[in-house]
């Protein structure tokens, strides 16, 4: 049965969303020939998350689907003025009437005022909404593609697919998950020749950087890493990006070699720290998308989620939890 967004979707349980969106069909339509449309959806993503207020924290274009792990940042939905929200809008949208004549400075009636700012509330909910953020990204796409194909009809898959990122592990893993999946394809070799993928554009930039770790030195439109845990930290991925670049090496290199094998102790301790077993890390970025349903992370977080949204049963397949055990 099709869940309704509001218990897939919850800012107030974890503002981390791992979604899938695929072609029709799961078609290769943006494969072979329309290699350039994976190009269209990179670009469509991380422009559109200049003017929401949501984070791209990883994604990869594949030829028949696309993955983006996404942050809703409520606190920079909370602090843009009413303003900055009417002209994040009409970047996407026409607004209204009272709008327009806001922006060319026109004096406002009370009832105008009373109606513009309802109008702001509005919107600033639909800036903090992956719902809409995902529909703008697949209205545009499906529609340069009609028009190229000359023809008309669903370009995606009716509704988008979306796991909420309970914790740190589950947050690691989808990452990881998201950025290998052009290696478990066999369309690249390594991370860093993943075309549209984040860790190409993480890679790229870490090379050319003489502290990679420092969030200002990673790339301005991927949310930054910020370090491990520790008081006043400041926001954003809470690992290293080196550790977890090193991370993602290896076990692209144990994947794409398609042999059982554990992750070095050498490396830096990542998968110590969030407690996850060598074993479990290769299954779960191979397989994270068949093992959770709608959230992902240890037992006691899907258990919580489950009881505020009030729901008894919980989806994912019964062996799944213990991959964080």
């Amino acid at each position: 049965m099709t869940q309704p967004r509001s218990t897939l979707i919850h800012p107030s349980i974890t503002p981390y969303y791992h979604c899938v969106s695929r072609c029709v069909r799961r078609a290769f339509l943006c494969g072979d020939a329309y290699k350039h449309r994976r190009e269209w959806v990179e670009t469509k993503l991380l422009d559109l998350a200049d003017i929401f207020c949501i984070d791209i924290a990883a994604y990869a274009v594949m030829s028949n689907h696309y993955h983006v792990v996404l942050h809703i940042n409520e606190e920079k939905g909370a602090n843009i003025t009413s303003q900055e929200v009417i002209e994040r809008w009409h970047k996407l949208f026409k607004g209204n009437m009272v709008s327009q004549k806001f922006v060319r400075g026109h004096t406002l009636s009370k009832v105008e005022k009373i109606l513009l700012d309802k109008s702001v509330d509005e919107w600033r909910s639909r800036l903090m909404s992956i719902s809409w953020y995902m529909r703008l990204i697949n209205e545009s796409v499906a529609r340069k593609a009609n028009l190229e194909d000359k023809c008309s009809g669903r370009f995606w898959e009716g509704r988008f697919k979306s796991q909420a990122l309970l914790d740190e592990k589950a947050l690691a893993a989808c990452l990881a998950y998201v950025d290998l999946n052009p290696i478990r394809a066999n369309i690249a070799k390594t991370p860093e020749t993943s075309n549209h993928t984040s860790i190409k554009t993480r890679a790229k930039k870490a090379k050319d950087s003489s502290t990679p770790n420092h969030k200002n030195q990673q790339p301005k439109k991927l949310m930054g890493f910020v370090g491990d845990p520790r008081k006043d930290m400041p926001k954003g991925l809470p690992f290293r990006l080196t550790d977890y670049l090193e991370l993602v090496e290896l076990t692209g290199k144990i994947i794409r070699n398609d042999k059982r094998g554990f992750i070095d102790r050498k490396l830096p301790p990542i998968l110590d720290r969030l407690g996850i077993h060598s074993d479990n890390w290769l299954v779960l970025t191979r397989e994270f998308e068949e093992n959770f349903n709608r959230w992902v992370g240890d037992t006691s977080a899907t258990i919580q989620t489950a009881e505020i949204l009030e729901i008894k049963q919980i989806r994912n397949k019964p062996d799944s939890l213990q991959l964080f055990a």
